[in-house]
């Protein structure tokens, strides 16, 4: 099956930058879409920003303006470039891809002083 390892979370302080990657596996990479989801404690799973595998983007409204999602389907990986971090951004962020319905094992982003 498809293999989606995420890195790059960690702790930042309020107003600065994580970039975060995934990178696929046994993946024809340039066919799938792909999505950032990211979990909070007591909150549901939600999506953070999706690439087709157009290249088109979409992101919530809470992230528009501060997230990019991009990807190298060279390098079979994308990416979540996160500025002007938030608190409230605090979450486990997880790689997805379709069709298949694919999950990496997410990676933890902490926003505190």
């Amino acid at each position: 099956q498809v293999q989606l390892v995420e890195s790059g979370g960690g702790l930042a302080q309020p107003g600065g930058s994580l970039r975060l990657s995934c990178v696929a596996s046994r993946i024809i990479f340039r066919l799938y879409d792909m999505g950032w989801y990211r979990q909070a404690p007591g909150k549901q799973r939600e999506l953070v920003a999706s690439i087709t595998s157009s290249g088109s983007t979409n992101y919530a409204d809470s992230v528009k303006g501060r997230f990019t999602i991009s990807r190298d389907n060279a390098k079979k990986t994308v990416y979540l470039q996160m500025n002007s971090l938030k608190p409230d951004d605090t979450a486990v962020y997880y790689c997805h891809c379709a069709p298949g319905d694919y999950w990496g094992k997410g990676t933890l982003v902490t926003v505190s002083s």
